[in-house]
């Protein structure tokens, strides 16, 4: 449901006598006029509460006393260019200082459309802003009355009613009816009043879409940002789900690998059990099982893991020679390499570091010439 209160701005001659101006005044809901009048009638109707959803908008009729219309056409230009034209040529047509005045051109939406342009003064614009401020108003368009007025029939003038103003309608110029000028206006055509019907269709569709607005260029209004109450609620919701969720998630993890590392210990034990190694975790059961090993010649402090390990990186560089081998019960190999080059005794220990083996060096020069080294490698990386 959408509702519009329509509010008949003073002239500028009332606006020093504001005590006795009593503005028209129009309630329109969902395109229907519901309440009027030309008193103080207008405050209950805007204050009161709105159904529903309502939308309330407040649209400003300026008084053709101080603005009148005119319309410019221009058949063969686009809208825009149109609209352009119009606001120079009536700013042409004025009188007085340009940056004093405001001019209001209409947007068309066709081409060889006639475009409405009101023109007026800034002094008039901020007189009638602080008259809405002082009232705790503030309008979403300011129309000039005159432009609600739709056109008469061909070589034909017509008066309307408007806000308890007489508005003259021509063609192409709508302004405040003077019995003395309008006949000298008129000359041969004939001036017919306008029945209220049609006055009253004109003023709506007005409303629903401005024929001229005249808040715009330095009267537009400013934008002003708010944030939904709803929406600030909803994102702190989010933002607390969201550390939640970011302390749950290593939390869980760290559950899980715990739990995991219970069971992996579990079996560990039960496995040194079956071997017949009675240990309390799976550390002193893989200590003894090393133990038994060590004291058996086998598992990874055996001879033959080392010694694979030194003879398969030395296939790979066939200079290479093995001069003496040994092995401790530690799992320590000791070994002299000999080779042409020190490079070639060097790629050797890097293979084996490679895989995870500590290795210590000592070079020193042969009898014959050759490169060797004395190296130790520890079986258990």
């Amino acid at each position: 449901m959408s509702r519009t209160l329509v509010l008949w701005l003073p002239p500028q001659a009332a606006l020093s006598g504001e005590d006795a101006f009593r503005p028209a005044w129009l309630r329109v809901d969902d395109g229907v006029i519901v309440d009027s009048g030309q008193d103080d009638g207008w405050v209950d109707a805007w204050e009161r509460p709105a159904d529903g959803d309502a939308e309330d908008r407040l649209v400003a009729l300026a008084p053709a006393a101080d603005i009148p219309v005119r319309w410019y056409h221009y058949p063969d230009a686009a809208p825009a260019q149109a609209a352009a034209a119009a606001r120079i040529d009536a700013l042409r047509g004025s009188l007085g200082d340009a940056a004093a005045l405001h001019v209001v051109a209409g947007q068309p939406t066709g081409d060889g459309q006639a475009i409405p342009v009101a023109v007026t003064t800034h002094a008039a614009m901020a007189a009638w802003r602080d008259w809405l401020a002082a009232r705790g108003l503030s309008a979403a368009a300011i129309v000039p009355s005159a432009a609600t007025v739709p056109p008469p029939e061909p070589d034909a003038l017509w008066t309307a009613d408007v806000g308890g103003e007489a508005i003259v309608r021509t063609a192409d110029r709508a302004f405040l009816s003077d019995p003395a000028l309008d006949p000298l206006i008129a000359g041969e055509r004939v001036i017919a009043p306008l029945a209220a019907e049609p006055m009253r269709e004109a003023l709506l569709l007005s409303l629903a879409t401005p024929p001229i607005d005249l808040l715009t260029g330095a009267w537009k209004p400013k934008r002003s940002w708010s944030l939904d109450p709803a929406l600030v609620r909803t994102g702190k919701r989010l933002a607390i789900a969201l550390v939640a969720v970011s302390l749950l998630i290593p939390i869980v993890h760290a559950v899980r690998l715990t739990s995991d590392t219970g069971r992996a210990d579990e079996a560990v034990v039960d496995l040194a059990q079956k071997a017949g190694i009675e240990a309390r975790d799976a550390g002193a059961a893989e200590a003894e099982l090393d133990r038994r090993l060590a004291a058996a010649g086998g598992g990874p402090l055996a001879f033959s893991v080392p010694a694979s390990a030194l003879y398969d990186a030395m296939r790979d560089t066939p200079g290479v020679a093995l001069k003496t081998l040994s092995h401790r019960t530690d799992g320590t190999l000791s070994t002299t390499l000999a080779a042409p080059r020190v490079e070639d005794i060097n790629t050797v220990l890097l293979a084996l570091q490679a895989r995870g083996y500590r290795i210590t060096a000592q070079p020193m020069a042969g009898t014959d010439g050759q490169q060797m080294a004395n190296v130790t490698i520890r079986a258990v990386p």
